[in-house]
C-alpha cells in the first residue's frame, strides 16, 4: 500500500505495520492499546493561531474554562507513538493529495491535521485553501501537499428523484472524485439514526426495492458493503492507501462510564483511568470491522473507537458558538489530534 503499511494486513495484524517510528518493547506493538497520561508539553498547537475552525470544535474560543483536556497524550503500553514532524511529514508526502471522506467528525480530523501543519511550518509557507462543491482543500505548496475533505454523510448516493430525496444504499457517483488521490481516509456513522428534520432523505433504495425505513443498523451496514465493493472494484491499492476511521463515539450516556443518571459530558473534564470503557464496543464499530475483514483490497483500520472512549472530556459540550449541548464533535486542539498522530505513524 506504500507509506511503510504492509499489505494484506487488517485489524489486529496492522498493529504491527503501524508502528514505523514508534520506539518498540516488544514483539508486537499495538499503538490502539494503552491510557492517557497528562503531559505538561501539550497540545500541540496554540489553536488561536490555526486557519479558522469551525464554530462547533474551538472550544477555547468560546470560553472552555477548564483547559486540562489539552494535557492529555496517549501512551500505547508497549511502545511509544512517535512525535508529529510537519516537515518530515510534508517531504514523505511531497506531490500527494490527501482526502478525508464523511460527515463533520472527517472535518473534524481534516481540521486537526491542518492546525498540525500550519503551527509547525516557518511563517513564510505558502498555504493555500479552495472550496469546490463538497471538497475543501488546503494546499501547502512548497511542498505540493494538498490536504482535502469531501463532505460525505453517508458515502453512498442521496437522489432527488420525483417521489422524493432517495438514499441509494447500492450506489457510490463519487467514486470517481475520491480515487484521484494518493492517500484516503474515510468515516460515516454520525448521520445514520438521524430522523425527522435533521433527515435528508425520504425513502431507502436496494436494488429495485424502495422502503420509506428501514433498521438503521441494517442499512449501515449495506452501505458499508457497497463501499467494500467500490473499493476492490475500482481501486488500485499500488497508488492510494486506504484507511477507514474507526466510530468515533459520543458520550450522553454518564452510565457507559460508570456515571448513572449522567446525560451529557458538560461535567466531564478528564480521561478515564486505565484502557477498559466500562460501556464496552459500540455495535456499529463490530459492523465496521466485520465489513472490513470482508474486503480483498489492503485497508487500513484507523482504530479510534476505545482510545476515544476514554476521553468523555474532549467534547465541546456548551463551549461552542451555538451554545448547545455536544457530546459528539470534538474540541481542537484536542482528541483528533491524536487521531492524526496514529496516521502520521502509519504513513511516515
Amino acid at each position: 500500500m506504500g507509506g511503510g503499511i504492509e499489505r494484506g494486513c487488517w485489524c489486529v495484524v496492522i498493529f504491527c505495520a503501524l508502528v514505523s517510528g514508534a520506539t518498540m518493547y516488544d514483539d508486537e506493538c499495538d499503538l490502539y492499546q494503552g491510557s492517557w497520561v497528562y503531559d505538561e508539553s501539550y497540545p500541540m498547537y496554540d489553536s488561536s493561531k490555526c486557519p479558522p475552525i469551525r464554530k462547533e470544535y474551538d472550544c477555547v474560543k468560546y470560553g472552555r474554562p477548564d483547559l486540562n483536556y489539552l494535557k492529555f497524550r496517549w501512551q500505547p503500553t508497549n511502545c511509544n507513538l512517535p512525535s508529529f514532524n510537519a516537515e518530515e511529514f510534508l517531504r514523505k508526502m511531497t506531490g500527494k493529495k490527501i482526502m478525508f471522506i464523511g460527515d463533520s467528525v472527517s472535518v473534524n480530523q481534516w481540521q486537526s491535521m491542518v492546525c498540525l501543519l500550519h503551527g509547525s511550518l516557518p511563517p513564510q509557507s505558502i498555504i493555500t485553501e479552495d472550496t469546490i462543491n463538497s471538497t475543501t482543500t488546503v494546499t501547502f505548496e512548497d511542498y505540493g501537499v494538498s490536504i482535502s475533505v469531501f463532505l460525505s454523510h453517508y458515502l453512498v448516493d442521496i437522489v432527488e428523484e420525483d417521489i422524493g430525496r432517495v438514499l441509494k444504499l447500492d450506489s457510490i457517483t463519487n467514486g470517481d472524485v475520491w480515487k484521484d488521490n494518493d492517500v484516503l481516509i474515510f468515516n460515516t456513522w454520525l448521520w445514520w439514526y438521524r430522523r425527522g428534520e435533521k433527515q435528508p432523505w425520504d425513502y431507502i433504495q436496494i436494488g429495485t426495492k424502495i422502503t420509506k425505513d428501514m433498521d438503521r443498523m441494517v442499512a449501515f451496514e449495506g452501505a458499508l458493503k457497497t463501499w467494500a465493493n467500490w473499493v476492490d472494484s475500482d481501486i488500485d491499492t499500488e497508488k492510494t492507501t486506504l484507511f477507514f476511521q474507526g466510530v468515533s463515539p459520543s458520550h450522553y450516556n454518564g452510565s457507559d462510564w460508570n456515571k448513572t443518571g449522567v446525560t451529557n459530558c458538560a461535567k466531564e473534564t478528564v480521561p478515564m483511568d486505565g484502557s477498559t470503557y466500562p460501556g464496552g464496543v459500540p455495535m456499529a464499530e463490530m459492523v465496521v470491522e466485520q465489513v472490513l475483514s470482508g474486503i480483498m483490497k489492503p485497508v487500513s483500520l484507523l482504530n479510534i473507537t476505545r482510545l476515544s472512549q476514554l476521553r468523555k472530556d474532549a467534547h465541546p459540550s456548551s463551549f461552542n458558538a451555538y451554545k448547545g449541548m455536544d457530546c459528539t464533535h470534538w474540541c481542537l486542539a484536542g482528541l483528533p489530534d491524536t487521531w492524526n498522530l496514529l496516521l502520521y505513524a502509519a504513513l511516515v
